[in-house]
């Protein structure tokens, strides 16, 4: 399985910045569209670093390098960043998935939005790291993350917002590297069920705690 993260800080600019950090007791089977990592392969670490607003750095790939370096995780693995307060990560579990969220959803964009504006305010970022306790094909990971991305869409249409997520969203899906092959993913097979329903349940319980409806918001 993949053990619960640990919460710790680094230092820049003078200030502690929070970072989780999951270290796998063995390499596990990862897909990812974190900025360090991403793709299909073997993983033997996550990294969730809060990075300010005001990031504006071009090279986020090499940042997270630098973090896992200073963190001493070695080999390969996933770096996603977000300017979300980590400490504010959300578990869920459902049959055996693990999901951790971190949500930020202060400007949510429709994904086919036929051009984006710069935001009035900061975008916010979903990030979303999950571990099945089954080994998924490639397919079949692939699929997840799809599952991940459905779960929650539907949780920020539940919570009233005109939006699929933000432009900076991450998903990370990890699984055992043996075991027999399941193919499928999508959210009625087996294991992609339960992960949708946990992805739904974490992300649905932050928004409903820091929302503001959007009604409420064109009143204001």
């Amino acid at each position: 399985m993949l053990p619960e993260p640990l919460l710790t800080t680094r230092c820049e600019d003078e200030r502690d910045i929070p970072v989780l950090v999951w270290r796998a007791g063995r390499p596990l089977r990862a897909v990812s569209s974190a900025p360090l990592g991403g793709g299909i392969g073997v993983r033997r670490w996550v990294l969730n670093a809060t990075v300010p607003m005001s990031y504006d750095r071009d090279d986020p790939a090499d940042h997270l390098a630098e973090l896992a370096r200073g963190f001493r995780l070695d080999g390969p693995g996933v770096g996603l960043m977000t300017g979300v307060d980590v400490t504010e990560v959300t578990r869920r579990t459902d049959t055996g998935v693990q999901v951790w969220a971190t949500v930020g959803l202060g400007t949510p964009v429709p994904a086919a939005a036929p051009a984006v504006a710069a935001p009035a305010q900061p975008v916010g970022t979903v990030n979303i790291v999950a571990y099945v306790p089954a080994r998924l094909g490639d397919a079949a990971l692939v699929n997840a993350v799809a599952t991940v991305t459905e779960a929650k869409a539907q949780a920020i249409a539940e919570l009233g917002l005109p939006g699929t997520g933000t432009p900076t969203d991450a998903v990370a899906v990890l699984c055992p590297p043996d075991g027999p092959i399941n193919a499928y993913g999508g959210p009625r097979s087996t294991w992609g069920a339960p992960l949708a329903r946990a992805v739904h349940a974490a992300v649905l319980a932050v928004g409903r705690d820091t929302v503001v409806p959007w009604s409420d918001r064109l009143r204001g």
